[in-house]
């Protein structure tokens, strides 16, 4: 389905209230035409692109002063993620100049390949090489790409499935169109020593895959492509298993946690890192025999540190700096695969508060990836968020209390209710994409309790899809989830569509409804329950909210 999207011009116009004639946003200059600049932090030269251009890679560079040097050229490192400074390869010489361009050998599936580095400028000067310029790397990595499938794009009506009643008919009787479903490397990850592994050679070193583990997400994939259904993977990393520890950032070992930060800190994970997301989608790319995943989440609310994407630091840029590196290694050898991929970030709800001391707020984490995105060189990466109650346990999607959701940006949670906040904030020009459109927004977890009554459950699905469907930028509205879970609901989190027992919930027949020819009835129930017309209330953005934290029978 071709999506509506908006021009760089349109988001910039929509945005206005984010954006003065020219500002600095962290780091990134953006002139009166919005063009944006990287800030060179006092570094004369800059990489304005570095691009695949057949077998080779081309850097274009820019000085505004040519800085001096010993010999009159530039020399163009390549470092693994893990480097800094001259710490690399060199790759290229050129004539220092102010504008120069630089092209050097790409060594795709090589042990040298240059696919996932990052490239800098340096001069000798006295003898020892100089840093002139910030780091960047290659950003359309689709160039290269062999094994890219058409988008299975139907609609955003999505669900987290219960594998057990997959075969039974519901997801087909529900009209779903999108599926999202977890993959932990550690489970995946084995050595020659496993029975049954499936090797893969990539980059001159053969990894080995769990071949029963692979085999039951090639049937699942297989199944829902066959029922028309797009799938979703999230890209995990439990931290469990031996055979994959070198996944496991070198400072989050040994903590506790259900997620791990992804090991950039060394060869050995960085290698390994690179065959993972070249195998996966090269597996899944819909030309392997094996099903075809057309977006990959990298990650679980990466912004809440000690709940999902554990590191032993504090500190944001830390945090950021470390997630921003899986996240390219992971983009550049998925997009090397299938070029139609979609690659998204994930972050949680809680936009200016934070529950857990251990998290960072949700907009400050995001202000501070797109800073190095653009810094150090923009790509089409998508936003996975989780627009959730706040409470979890609330079960008004309608009617948030006052306290927690706000109209304005510095609202503390983003719910479905002010969800045009987030909307109209990645409409700034400092968030779109290469193209100069706004971003693809994955709403890829979202679910409603009917723990305090079936009656609220169903008027809240019903209101956070049409919302959804309402904003043209919003690829997908993942429900959480078809069955009940018993270790949520002891926390009231009572959010699937069935209960325990594989009974049907109203709000099953209130979801089936939505986006079809019985959508009238869907809209019909819930303007009952919620006592105003949901048309209206979403068209003219009614946002009721109430006095207390507390649920209201």
């Amino acid at each position: 389905m071709k999506k509506n999207r908006l021009s760089k011009k349109s988001g910039a116009a929509l945005s206005a209230v984010f954006l003065t004639a020219a500002l600095i946003v962290g780091g990134v200059i953006f002139g009166r035409d919005n063009t944006m600049y990287a800030q060179a932090d006092g570094r004369p030269v800059a990489i304005s692109s570095c691009t695949i251009a057949g077998s080779n890679v081309v850097c274009q560079l820019s000085a505004g002063s040519v800085p001096s040097s010993d010999d009159g050229k530039y020399y163009i490192y390549a470092d693994e993620v893990y480097q800094d400074g001259t710490a690399g390869k060199v790759v290229a010489t050129v004539d220092a100049a102010a504008s120069a361009t630089a092209s050097f050998p790409l060594n795709y599936n090589s042990a040298d390949s240059n696919l996932s580095r990052k490239f800098l400028v340096a001069v000798k000067r006295g003898g020892q090489m100089v840093q002139v310029s910030n780091e960047h790397y290659i950003t359309n990595p689709e160039a290269i790409a062999t094994h890219t499938s058409q988008r299975k794009d139907t609609g955003i009506k999505g669900i987290l499935p219960d594998l057990a009643r997959c075969s039974g008919g519901e997801l087909q009787d529900l009209g779903i169109q999108q599926i999202v479903y977890n993959v932990n490397m550690d489970e995946i990850c084995v050595d020659a020593s496993v029975g049954g592994a499936i090797p893969f050679n990539y980059n001159g070193q053969t990894y080995y895959f769990n071949g029963g583990r692979i085999q039951s997400f090639d049937s699942m994939v297989k199944t829902f492509n066959s029922y028309g259904i797009q799938v979703t993977l999230v890209l995990l990393n439990g931290g469990q298993s031996p055979y994959a520890q070198d996944l496991v950032l070198p400072g989050a070992r040994g903590g506790n946690c259900p997620g791990y930060a992804l090991n950039v800190a060394d060869a050995a994970g960085v290698d390994h890192l690179k065959a993972v997301g070249a195998f996966l989608a090269q597996r899944y790319s819909g030309q392997a025999g094996c099903g075809q995943v057309d977006n990959w989440i990298v990650g679980n609310e990466v912004n809440a540190r000690t709940s999902w994407w554990y590191t032993d630091s504090s500190s944001l840029d830390y945090n950021v700096n470390v997630y921003v590196k899986a996240f390219r290694i992971i983009y550049n050898e998925m997009k090397s695969q299938n070029a139609n991929l979609r690659i998204y970030n994930s972050i949680d709800q809680e936009w200016n508060r934070k529950s857990n001391p251990g998290s960072f707020l949700s907009k400050a984490y995001l202000d501070q990836f797109n800073y190095y995105m653009l810094r150090e060189g923009n790509i089409d990466w998508g936003l996975s968020f989780h627009p959730y109650n706040s409470p979890l346990y609330d079960p008004y999607a309608w009617n948030g209390p006052a306290v927690w959701v706000q109209k304005g940006l510095s609202t503390p949670y983003i719910t479905m209710q002010n969800f045009d906040i987030l909307v109209n904030y990645m409409h700034q020009s400092q968030f779109l994409n290469p193209a100069g459109e706004v971003r693809s927004i994955s709403i890829a977890e979202i679910g409603y309790t009917s723990a305090f009554g079936n009656d609220k459950q169903e008027a809240s699905i019903a209101y956070g899809y049409l919302k959804a469907a309402s904003c043209p930028d919003v690829d997908a509205f993942m429900l959480f989830r078809q069955t009940d879970d018993a270790h949520e609901m002891e926390s009231h989190l009572a959010m699937g569509l069935c209960d325990i027992n594989g009974n049907k919930k109203p709000a099953y027949d209130i979801y089936k409804n939505l986006g079809t020819a019985n959508e009238a009835a869907a809209k019909a129930r819930a303007s009952q329950i919620i006592g105003m017309d949901i048309d209206q209330m979403i068209s003219q953005n009614i946002v009721w909210t109430r006095s207390g934290t507390g649920v209201v029978q």
